[in-house]
């Protein structure tokens, strides 16, 4: 079951002027910048991730935002979605009892699904 949005993460060429917009206009916590990524925190607490066009390691993401799922069961819902033959980007990423793993979803954008990490895939 998905129980929240738990990302965002947009990749632009505007990235000086989405950085400003977050920051001065919208007023988010900014937690980490550098020249191709800037990283804001909502509230909440949810991470909205602002990547430059420049930054290699975000290619993947496209010209679309990328939204991440929180849900109950990673392994589970993985598990589905590679069943019903949904792609997905690299292998599950691991940090602090947390997984997750960026797909391509049938409108061909960018998705991730983040959840509890209960072992590997």
């Amino acid at each position: 079951m998905v129980r929240s949005i738990g990302f965002v993460g947009i990749r632009t060429a505007a990235f000086g002027e989405m950085t400003g917009l977050y920051r001065d206009i919208l007023g988010l916590q900014q937690i980490h910048e550098s020249p191709r990524a800037a990283w804001f925190k909502a509230a909440d607490g949810t991470p909205i991730h602002i990547y430059a066009t420049g930054d290699p390691d975000h290619d993947f993401f496209g010209a679309a935002p990328v939204v991440g799922l929180v849900v109950d069961d990673f392994e589970a819902t993985r598990s589905a979605l590679l069943a019903a033959g949904i792609p997905f980007i690299g292998e599950p990423q691991r940090d602090g009892g947390i997984a997750w793993n960026h797909y391509r979803a049938p409108d061909g954008n960018v998705y991730e699904i983040i959840g509890p990490d209960r072992g590997a895939a």
